[in-house]
């Protein structure tokens, strides 16, 4: 399938690809405004763009057919989690964000129209904290606006793009005070993606809708995380203690049984190598712009 640059909120633009691709065998629907912090102060954008656009795409997989749908959920749908690790059992909470509000929405979508239209089949891969980069330094995090998310916060940092970072809260339940993540590699999380469709082509499904974890199954506090990136890079970095953020839940990490058993899937991959593989992507990306320009 060729790449076509559509808004999915536009159920025509959408359509037109379903009509030129009539054999499409699967959906994996990654298409969402992603940041927490962003959500908190855009709600209505977040709603509007998450769910409408997975309605849309829902839509024309039931008319023309398709019958295998990844839905790339998110471990945010735990919110502030009673036990760790958590299960896919394990009980929601009170969405801490707009963000995590769309990915509870989103999975209750599918499972809705998953139980009436039985022909289409859904799995739910709850995204832990995806981070890294590929081994090739060729295929990384490229944000277009400022970043956010920690691991690329740190890179840039160290790489001189910002003086510091800040750490959002030090005053954390936590055994040094600052969130606990499970952090996962994107090749990790990529590899999930084709078990999960090979799964569902293969008929193994055992229900219309699933949902699996897909974390390391190891919590890392972001000082943590800091101190891997500083022993993998030997690059000391600048940062400070700020206040807490709006919509980070204190602890998350995941469970990943379930995945193991049914899907075949594990990761292979830790922390620093998600610390190693993102510094590489880093310096070769700050490298090219410089010879651009």
């Amino acid at each position: 399938v060729p790449n076509y640059r559509v808004d999915l909120c536009d159920l025509a633009a959408t359509e037109r690809i379903f009509q030129e691709h009539p054999d499409l065998a699967g959906i994996i629907h990654f298409a969402a405004l992603k940041l927490v912090g962003e959500s908190v102060e855009q709600p209505l954008r977040y709603f509007r763009n998450n769910l409408n656009s997975l309605l849309n795409v829902v839509d024309c997989a039931l008319r023309y057919e398709v019958p295998h749908f990844i839905f790339s959920s998110s471990c945010s749908v735990y919110g502030n989690a009673t036990e760790l690790p958590v299960t896919e059992d394990t009980p929601w909470q009170e969405a801490e964000s707009p963000y995590a509000r769309t990915k509870q929405m989103g999975e209750q979508i599918l499972r809705d129209i998953t139980r009436t239209h039985g022909q289409l089949h859904a799995i739910l891969l709850r995204y832990f904290n995806p981070a890294g980069a590929h081994e090739s330094a060729l295929i990384g995090e490229a944000p277009t606006n400022p970043a956010s998310n920690l691991v690329p916060v740190i890179t840039e940092t160290a790489i001189g793009k910002r003086p510091e970072m800040v750490v959002f809260g030090d005053d954390y339940p936590t055994r040094d005070g600052s969130c606990i993540r499970d952090y996962i590699h994107v090749m990790d999380l990529a590899n999930a993606h084709t078990r999960a469709l090979q799964y569902l082509m293969e008929g193994r499904n055992e229900s219309n809708c699933e949902v699996f974890n897909v974390g390391i199954g190891q919590g890392v506090t972001v000082l943590e995380a800091i101190r891997a990136f500083e022993k993998v890079t030997g690059h000391k970095l600048n940062y400070r203690i700020g206040p807490r953020r709006p919509g980070d839940v204190v602890a998350i990490y995941a469970n990943y049984d379930k995945a193991e058993r049914l899907l075949g899937w594990q990761p292979r991959r830790n922390i620093e190598d998600i610390m190693r593989t993102a510094w590489q992507w880093e310096v070769a990306r700050t490298q090219g712009a410089e010879v651009a320009r």
